[in-house]
């Protein structure tokens, strides 16, 4: 990010940037609305649940910087932090999460900076999820401005299991049990387990659809050729 108004005092210069990082993120909402809708248009399916977009707090920001090690600064915000405007996509099945990350890097003002796996390369503790960091132009008087946001794509599933570790570790901090920790990971297996299932169902039920729709097709066919005997029977009986 450029623009950085150096006029401005830090106070001034820090409401600026929270203005862009939060018009970033309505932009990225708006995106993910339309790819939704036009997916629903012509494949009459639905990828996308639903769709959580956060801020970071002033004092989140603070707290992370120096954590880091960083001089808590504007230039260290916009450089350092990658996760200031965040966008969470919580979609059905594990295929729809690759489909979908597909369709956002395919857009034109969109530019991928990194991607992290966190599906096929699962954090030790079993967490699981999809992270993109893009940028995204905000357009503004002076021209545009490419603003980082971090999209993380996962499963109904797994986005439940992440808020129980974020949770856990929100109240417990450090002092999490070892009991608890496995508890936790044996839970991740099951997520992972549950996802696979509901998949296999999925596909199960669209397979049985269209196969049923391919018989009452014939079926009704084969009505219209069985009519048409009856009707030249009955023409014949008339005509007698």
């Amino acid at each position: 990010m450029q623009y950085i108004p150096k006029t401005y005092d830090q106070i001034d210069q820090w409401n600026s940037l929270m203005f862009i990082y939060g018009s970033a993120l309505k932009q990225m909402q708006v995106k993910m609305t339309v790819m939704n809708g036009e997916f629903v248009h012509i494949y009459n399916y639905n990828p996308i649940e639903h769709v959580k977009a956060r801020l970071k707090t002033p004092e989140s920001i603070v707290k992370k910087l120096k954590r880091l090690g960083y001089e808590v600064s504007t230039s260290n915000m916009t450089e350092k932090l990658n996760d200031i405007a965040g966008v969470r996509i919580i979609c059905s099945f594990t295929s729809d999460i690759y489909q979908i990350a597909e369709m956002i890097s395919r857009q034109a003002d969109v530019t991928v900076l990194y991607v992290k796996d966190y599906i096929k390369n699962p954090k030790p503790n079993g967490y699981k999820s999809y992270h993109m960091v893009v940028t995204i132009p905000v357009y503004l008087s002076e021209g545009p401005v490419e603003t980082k946001v971090e999209i993380q794509i996962r499963t109904v599933a797994m986005d439940f299991w992440a808020s129980l570790e974020h949770k856990m570790y929100y109240k417990l901090g450090k002092n999490v049990p070892d009991y608890l920790t496995e508890e936790l990971k044996a839970c991740a297996d099951v997520v992972d387990m549950l996802d696979a299932k509901m998949y296999s169902l999925n596909e199960a039920i669209v397979k049985w659809n269209t196969q049923g729709d391919s018989k009452e097709q014939n079926a009704q066919e084969d009505g219209l050729t069985d009519e048409e005997p009856e009707q030249r029977d009955h023409s014949d009986s008339s005509s007698e």
